[in-house]
């Protein structure tokens, strides 16, 4: 049975993977931790992990794997979900594939070694939008019906 696993901490689609949820009868696993509003969800659960350092992407990455979605912003956490087998995206959609998981962790090793090198380069990328919303809505629903075949194949 798939299962989908938000790496909740600064997530901005937590309403939404609750929705799609919901709609294909589908376990929300919430991770985070602590501080996130318990939901009413008979399919949400929420997964309080101790405070600390990737602690929430820890205890992803140890459960995630065929069969389950992972929505998740961190790179080094989609890369062994996605090592392990499960299908990955980002908050705004972006799927993360063994086909390209590569490149984006070599894309954010080198941005985080160019923001050490000047301190005065300002991170803050662009903002999450609607349009953002509404891709991760649609790629979230395609991904999760195709976790749930391969769940139960």
């Amino acid at each position: 049975m798939a299962v989908i696993y938000l790496d909740a901490d600064a997530c901005p689609v937590k309403d939404e993977a609750e929705r799609v949820a919901t709609r294909l009868g589908i376990e929300l696993l919430i991770v985070s931790n602590g501080g996130l509003r318990p939901s009413a969800n008979p399919l949400v659960q929420m997964v309080y992990v101790p405070e600390g350092p990737d602690e929430a992407d820890k205890w992803i990455a140890d459960r995630a794997g065929r069969g389950d979605v992972v929505v998740t912003g961190d790179i080094p956490l989609a890369a062994k979900c996605v090592a392990a087998g499960a299908r990955v995206l980002k908050h705004d959609g972006e799927a993360l594939t063994p086909a390209n998981i590569g490149n984006v962790l070599a894309t954010r090793d080198l941005m985080a070694d160019l923001r050490s090198a000047d301190p005065f380069r300002q991170g803050g990328g662009k903002g999450f939008t609607k349009a953002d919303r509404s891709r991760f809505l649609d790629a979230l629903d395609r991904t999760a019906r195709a976790a749930m075949r391969d769940g139960n194949g």
